[in-house]
This record gives C-alpha cells, structure tokens and sequence, in this order.
C-alpha cells in the first residue's frame, strides 16, 4: 500500500492515504532535557494512537473524550491540572515543569503507548496514575506500570489518589474533604484516609470507584482546559450512563463493570451546553434514548438554546415518531446507530435487544421524515456472516440513503462474553492488543476465511465513500443536496485536508463557520417542521455535520 498517496494502483485499486503522522506515535527519547518537578501539578494524557486509513481521520477531531476532563473537574482545589491529547499532532507530551502526577487514559488498543508514556515520567521520578476500561479488564497487566490503578469511576477516586501520592498529612486530609458551601459532591471525599490499608495488585495500590453512585452529583467537566482549535466542537455532552442493552461483544459486558442506567438533570445538560458557547454539540451518551421519557424532558431543555447536536441512540426510538419530531425541534441534525447486523440470528446471539431488521428501512423513514440524518454502525463477522455479507450491507445502506455509515470488524475484547467463548473455541489468533481496533482481524470466522473479512471491510469504505455512492444516497429533497454533498466530501474525502487542519490547529477554525450555517438552516427548518401535522412526512433537509462520524 502506498501510504502518501490517493492514486490508484497497478490493479487499479484506490490507495489509501495514511501518513507517518496518523500511523506513528511520537518517538520519546530518554535524552529529552525536562525541568524541574512542580509540586501538586497534575498532567492528564490521552495517548496516541493508529487511524484507520480506511475512515475518515475527522472522526477524531470531531469532539474531545469527556474521560479526562470530567476527571480534572474533580481535581481538589491547590492542585494545577493540565490535559494533553498526543492525537492533536504536537509532538510528545511536556516534561517541563515535570508534574508530580501524571494521569492516562488506558484502552486496549494504545496499552502499549500509555505504558511507554507511564516509563517515560516514572524515570524522572513522576507518580504515574493508569485508569480506562483496559485497565479494569486487565489490572495484572497495568499494575507494574503504575503507582496507582483507578478501578471503574475515576471521577469518584481521583481526589484521593492525588492526596495520596502527594503525602498528605491527615490535617490536609480533613481540610480537603470538608465540602464546600452547598456541595455534596461525593467525588471530592476521600474514600479512605492514607494511614487506611489499601487493596494492591503486583505492590500497586488499587482504588476502586462505583458507577452505581448518583451521577448527577459529578461536576461539570474541565472544557476550559481544551485546545478549542484543534476540535470542531468542545461541546463533548454525556447527559446518562449505561445502555438496556448488554451485547456479548460490547464493552459495557466486560467483567466487574457494573453501570447501571443514570441519568443527570436536563437542566444541568442545558446549562453546561449553553456554557460553552458552541453551536454544535455531541452527546457521547452509550444510548442517549434508553428512556423515552428522559429524552422527551431532555428535548424540552434543550430546543430553547437554538444550537444543533447529534447523538447515539437504538433504532427502538423511532417506536415514538412524536419522540423522534421533538428531538428535530430540539436541534437534533443527526443520530448514530448501532444497527450492527442485518441478519435475526447475529442480533439475537449477541444478545441484542432490536426491532428485526427487516423493519430496518421504514424506522430510517422516521427519522429522515424529521430532518435527522443517519449513520448506521455495522459489525462485520458474526457467525452468521458469509462473505455475501460485505454487498448486502452495502446494498441495504445505499437503498435506504444512509448519509452515513461505519464499519467495524468482530472483536473480541478481554472481559467480555464473546472473548471468552472465542478464547474456547480456539479462535484467538493472538493477544497483539494494538490491533483489537476493529480495524483488523484478530479471530478465526465461522463463515469466511481471515482474508476474506480483512478485504471486505476495506472494501466496504471503499465503496460508500465511492462517487456513485455518494451520490445514489443524496436526500430525496434537491434543497438538501448540496449541504449533502459538502459533508460527504469534507468529511468522507478529504483526509488530505483532515491532516493539513489537525496539524496546524485549523479544524475548528474552518469547521465553523460551516456548523454556524448548518445551525441557521435547520433553525428555518424547525419552523416548518412544527407546523406540519406528524403523519405528513417532510423532505428530510440534510446538514453538514453527521453524528458520530
């Protein structure tokens, strides 16, 4: 593969463009000269990681992770805290000053990276915090890379692995957890005091934090801390936790995540959404419409800002069709969903709790009838799947205009249902963690061969992000076509352009001025919207931005 170039090859095959950057972590070298060690500074890091050459690299610069900067909103007052995204293209993070704590974000497909990261502070002497799904699922393999874990809810245990690493005397201790006037925030107390025996894992302390908590006591997060112009919006929302759903291969099966469905106050959703003066939001809720009626009261607080947003949500939601006019009314431009297989079988050996697909079709009806825009999410290599899986989906996507659509392989991920019956079965290939992305086969298919699905799901990008694609998937309405056609090319097209914004800290500057007019349209598209009657469908508008894209 020629990774620098989009010409096509001897076969005449599309190449894909994937330059160093978007492939290669930035080198850290022992020799790095760092400053001195500030004391109570405290640094968060999401490290590198590969991008799939296949989608489109604007994916990750859509939104920042709320992971991090919900963890510095529960930083205890004295303490300097700083974030920092090597994703961003700036080089490796800082060593100067030194922090004294520095705190990474651990998924299963950058171990390695963090890891590298925790060896290059530890050496100068920092203390090394490692939190994150991967490290619930695997803490024997994170423990000797850290001087602490965080277990489960890192919001919750955050405040107290500082006070400990720190040193903290028992008088500091008491001063700090005293709550401040009218906050009972949970968050800022320490769980155990220093002199407390702790549970440990290889020497390593272990602090376990409770998602089964209120959720609406955590603070706001830290969107100050954000470099706002290497995002297209810092409006990250998570307004609940958890999902109804538990598929045997999604993360929220793994063992010992207990997440039970919480919810915050609209209000506080609102508020935090008006705060941040952006006027484009993304909820990163797992499934932002378990509860109908949350979501309804979720509608009335939002659709008074006049901002546009795009959410996660299961196909179930279109059961409302009124649900799904107020989510438009409320500034809802576009929705993911996990339809994950077209096949009956597939959906119910997950576990999977969906209308059949045969429904599919004209619940997407609903939704385009309200102006909502649709990127479904396929898993490719169930059981079920044989190599015609790769053309039906295709077919099934570009008949029902999908404005867009992505695609992930099987995987199997540690802690969960399906890695343990794969593990079984024999069907690992191997435990490369770096290539559990989804991106890659790393397990043996019932109904194809490794190869097959491998080439597959490059195929399957190739083809929607095809011209003919594109354009067969265009809004009925000819008054959407050209913004269509703008986010399918900006976003689907150009990562030539995707690179050249992220590395100069461009993205938000140019994204914009095109999300401001997205909003103006389908301010004027509410208004027509809310006087037709609900059984009248309304040519779907289209806009710029797609959700989770």
């Amino acid at each position: 593969m020629n990774v620098n170039g989009n010409e096509n090859d001897s076969r005449g095959t599309p190449t894909l463009f994937w330059p160093e950057a978007m492939r290669v972590a930035p080198q850290l070298l022992d020799e790095a000269p760092a400053g001195a060690r500030r004391r109570r500074y405290a640094l968060l890091i999401n490290p590198f990681y590969p991008k799939d050459p296949h989608a489109s690299f604007g994916k990750h610069v859509l939104t920042p992770t709320l992971a991090l900067t919900s963890v510095a909103a529960a930083t205890p007052a004295g303490w300097e805290v700083r974030y920092f995204d090597e994703n961003l293209l700036h080089g490796p993070p800082p060593l100067d000053p030194l922090p004294e704590v520095v705190g990474i974000t651990v998924h299963l497909t950058f171990a390695e990276r963090a890891y590298a990261l925790a060896r290059h502070y530890r050496r100068r002497g920092c203390k090394v915090v490692l939190g994150g799904l991967h490290v619930l699922s695997c803490p024997q393999e994170a423990a000797p890379h850290a001087d602490a874990l965080a277990l489960g809810d890192g919001v919750e245990v955050w405040p107290q692995i500082l006070r400990d690493l720190a040193g903290d005397s028992p008088d500091d201790l008491a001063d700090a957890a005293a709550p401040r006037e009218g906050c009972e925030d949970p968050a800022r107390k320490p769980a155990l005091s220093i002199h407390t025996e702790r549970e440990r894992i290889a020497g390593t302390p272990v602090y376990r934090g409770d998602f089964r908590r209120s959720y609406r006591d955590d603070p706001p997060p830290r969107r100050d801390l954000l470099p706002r112009r290497s995002f297209l919006t810092t409006s990250s929302l998570i307004a609940t936790r958890g999902c109804h759903n538990r598929c045997g291969f999604c993360y929220l099966s793994t063992d010992g995540l207990q997440m039970p469905y919480r919810m915050r106050d609209p209000e506080q959703i609102a508020a935090e959404f008006s705060a941040d003066e952006q006027p484009y939001g993304v909820f990163i809720d797992n499934n932002l419409g378990s509860s109908r009626e949350y979501l309804r009261r979720l509608c009335r607080a939002l659709r008074p800002l006049n901002k546009i947003w795009s959410a996660a949500v299961t196909i179930d939601v279109t059961e409302d069709p009124q649900l799904v006019r107020d989510m438009a009314l409320a500034g809802c431009t576009g929705v993911f969903i996990g339809f994950e297989s077209l096949t009956d079988q597939n959906l119910s050996d997950a576990g999977k709790r969906t209308p059949r697909p045969a429904d599919y079709g004209r619940r997407v009806r609903i939704l385009h009838d309200s102006g909502i825009q649709v990127n479904g999410s396929f898993v490719l290599g169930f059981d079920h799947d044989g190599p015609d899986v790769f053309a039906r989906t295709a077919e099934w996507v570009e008949e029902n205009r999908l404005e867009c659509a992505t695609f992930h392989i099987l995987t199997p991920y540690p802690g969960t249902p399906l890695f343990r019956q794969m593990e079984a079965e024999g069907r690992l290939l191997h435990r490369d963690w770096s290539r559990y992305d989804t991106a890659h086969v790393v397990f043996q298919p019932r109904r194809m061969t490794v190869e097959q699905l491998q080439a597959g799901y490059a195929w399957l990008y190739q083809r929607l992000f095809s011209h003919r694609s594109i354009w067969r998937r265009r809004p009925e309405d000819p008054r959407a076509v050209p913004a269509y056609l703008a986010m399918s090319y900006l976003y689907k097209r150009s990562n030539y352009l995707w690179h050249l914004l992220i590395r100069n800290e461009l993205v938000h500057s140019v994204w914009r001025p095109l999300v401001e007019l997205t909003r103006l349209r389908h301010l004027r598209f509410r208004e027509e919207l809310a006087q037709r009657p609900l059984e009248s469908p309304l040519p779907s508008r289209g806009a710029v931005i797609s959700a989770g894209v």
